[in-house]
């Protein structure tokens, strides 16, 4: 992971090539800075991925950011109530592009156990979520392979996709106004 090897490279004597898309997708993937959005019992095992045990700082993921600003990967993990789906919605707005989320336990991913009124039966009825994370609550070892999927979507996702038509029209599904990437 994180190597030049990863890449695909052409190699001779003093020199190597590749392109450009690949050179920023493997910096991407191994600087992602998280935020998370913790509200229950997914929220504890989190924090035992990111202890000394299971260590998820040495996939280059040390910082955590606790500014959407800031943050490039939004982890959304345990119970989302519908009086908090708008606040996670405006969280997400703030992140800057390019931004990917990780759902993580079964309340983040359908709701869990707790199909009632109160009580939002999937985080991607409101933000679109690009990897699951099952589990009630999922073992460290299943965050990080979910943060390590997260990571071969950033290694090998094109710059342009995010100014394309279909990434667009999936951000008027969700009611997300984007910026056009041909600034003038």
């Amino acid at each position: 992971m994180g190597k030049i090897e990863d890449l695909k490279v052409i190699n001779g004597e003093g020199y190597q090539l590749t392109t450009l898309d690949k050179a920023i997708g493997l910096a991407r993937a191994n600087s992602v800075w998280p935020l998370p959005f913790a509200t229950s019992c997914c929220g504890i095992e989190f924090m035992a991925t990111m202890g000394s045990a299971y260590d998820l700082s040495r996939f280059g993921m040390e910082r955590m950011s606790f500014s959407p600003r800031q943050a490039d990967l939004l982890i959304v993990a345990g119970t989302i109530s519908k009086k908090l789906g708008p606040v996670l919605k405006k969280v997400y707005e703030q992140m800057s592009e390019p931004k990917w989320v990780l759902s993580v336990g079964a309340c983040a991913c359908s709701g869990g156990i707790f199909d009632t009124y109160s009580v939002l039966q999937g985080i991607d009825r409101i933000i679109p979520v690009d990897v699951y994370v099952p589990g009630c609550p999922p073992r460290p070892e299943q965050i990080i392979d979910g943060v390590m999927n997260i990571h071969e979507l950033v290694k090998n996702e094109s710059n342009r996709r995010r100014y394309s038509d279909e990434y667009k029209h999936l951000m008027n599904n969700y009611n997300i106004e984007i910026e056009d990437g041909n600034a003038e």
